[in-house]
């Protein structure tokens, strides 16, 4: 079992930044790839970023590529997700998830989540 915990999100302007955290109690978290997910309201949630478990290979959607930057630190068992440039249409609820094994952009494919972090870009 892996409890992922976000912490970060906010209210922030258009162009503004937020940096999220994803941390996780597990000791074996450095075996496990994070993805970074998020859902707007009305909307399937989709896929944004993802890191391997060595922080080797990063993977973004295009919408968030060049604005957003994902990291681990594995000795602190947390990996983030830096936010630049942030336009209203990033406003979504943000979920980090781990899967054992490689990283993935489909959802079905993580077994762990976290309760998500709401980030709100105002215009």
């Amino acid at each position: 079992q892996v409890n992922l915990i976000e912490s970060g999100g906010g209210l922030v302007q258009s162009g503004g930044s937020l940096r999220l955290s994803c941390g996780a109690s597990e000791g074996s978290f450095s075996t496990y790839a994070i993805g970074w997910f998020r859902q707007a309201p009305g909307k399937e949630r989709e896929f944004a970023s993802a890191i391997s478990w060595s922080g080797r290979n990063t993977y973004y959607a295009d919408s968030v590529k060049d604005r957003f930057t994902i990291s681990r630190d594995n000795a602190k068992n947390t990996v983030y997700l830096q936010m630049n440039s942030l336009k209203p249409v990033d406003t979504a609820v943000y979920y980090c998830a781990a899967v054992y094994g490689g990283a993935s952009r489909s959802p079905d494919d993580y077994e762990y989540w976290g309760q998500g972090a709401q980030v709100t870009v105002s215009s």
